[in-house]
């Protein structure tokens, strides 16, 4: 008989206990053989694998009722309960069958995260605790601005998923450069994402909610726990064969952002713009502004302005930053060239508006 290529399913009666089925011989029996099971009371739902050791590890879980009786109940109104859960349970089974899949592309990793974004952002819908306010109140002193009414708490909900997400996967992408993170057998963990981030306002927010009460106030522990075991099937090799290590955020986030909300990405304009594309600009800039200006130094120039309003994942800042840094070291830059770099970015800093996207 030919293996299942995804797995197997276990089914057994809405009065059982979906973990101790979970650790049933049988299943054991299952999971020696197949890899991977989905095990269910038809009312919880768990995913039983592996871990690094290959001893029986319990991994994605989904809860349509945590008691029989409750099950039974919202059956007897079955419209409104499908509609409730038709969404999230669609998503949990898709990325059920998708498990075993190989996750080697930018685009299939974009939509496992941004599934566990839309995940963590239903639970951070019916959070109302002081976590939230205090995380909110760090976030919108590191933008620099306010959440205000019922549009702005629904855009501040999403701005949190979305960073947190983002930094988590920033994170990932430095750590796999360390000698660490080049082990393939080596697992990267969420929780250490604020000790490796650099870009304060990202920094700010894991300060925040990455502490014990946060996480598990919001109901996030599970989901970010889910987004480092995806991030630990990623085949890195193949991964950043597509482009540079340094690019692999911009790479990401479009199609993250079209996963996760494509109607915000269309709203806001998040169109990816190519690497080769944004170094030509800025390149074409520099070069107007020596030859058809007279400004020597080009961007370089302490009375050149940058603004860029649609910031996004600062492509064209970083570009704009590399093209000054050539200029001065061509210039004879010497040990304090980083310090004058620094400066000049924080000269103009009043000047940055960060939203979404490209120069």
């Amino acid at each position: 008989m030919r293996i299942p290529a995804r797995g197997v399913l276990e089914v057994k009666g809405a009065g059982d206990d979906v973990n101790v089925i979970a650790q049933s011989a049988q299943v054991k029996k299952y999971l020696d053989r197949y890899g991977l099971i989905l095990v269910t009371n038809l009312r919880e739902f768990v995913v039983v694998g592996r871990d690094v050791n290959g001893a029986a590890r319990l991994l994605e879980s989904y809860a349509l009722a945590e008691a029989e009786k409750d099950f039974w109940a919202r059956v007897k109104s079955a419209r409104e309960f499908a509609r409730e859960h038709e969404s999230r349970f669609d998503e949990y089974i898709k990325r059920v069958m998708l498990m075993s899949a190989p996750l080697d592309a930018p685009e299939s990793l974009a939509w496992f995260l941004a599934s566990y974004a839309r995940d963590a952002k239903a639970r951070i819908e019916r959070a109302e605790l002081p976590s939230l306010a205090t995380v909110r109140a760090a976030l919108e002193e590191a933008l620099g601005l306010r959440f205000k009414g019922e549009k702005g708490e629904a855009f501040f909900r999403s701005t949190l998923v979305q960073t947190l997400f983002y930094g988590v996967f920033s994170a990932w992408v430095l750590w796999c450069k360390t000698a660490e993170g080049r082990q393939r057998e080596n697992r990267f963990d969420w929780r250490l994402a604020q000790w490796t981030l650099h870009v304060p306002v990202i920094r700010t927010l894991f300060e925040q909610v990455v502490t014990p009460s946060n996480v598990r106030g919001l109901g996030l522990e599970e989901v970010l726990a889910w987004t480092s075991d995806a991030l630990s099937r990623v085949e890195r090799v193949k991964f950043f064969e597509r482009f540079e290590e340094e690019h692999a955020v911009q790479y990401f986030y479009e199609p993250f952002l079209e996963a996760f909300d494509p109607e915000l990405r269309k709203s806001l304009g998040v169109w990816y713009t190519p690497q080769e594309i944004v170094a030509y600009m800025v390149e074409r800039v520099d070069r107007t502004l020596r030859d058809e200006l007279d400004i020597e130094l080009g961007l370089a120039d302490e009375r050149v302005y940058v603004l860029d309003p649609c910031c996004g994942t600062g492509a064209y800042l970083v570009e704009v930053l590399k093209r000054i840094k050539r200029t001065l070291d061509e210039a004879g830059g010497d040990a304090l060239t980083g310090e004058d770099l620094k400066q000049r970015a924080h000269a103009h800093a009043p000047q940055y508006r960060s939203r979404v996207r490209g120069l």
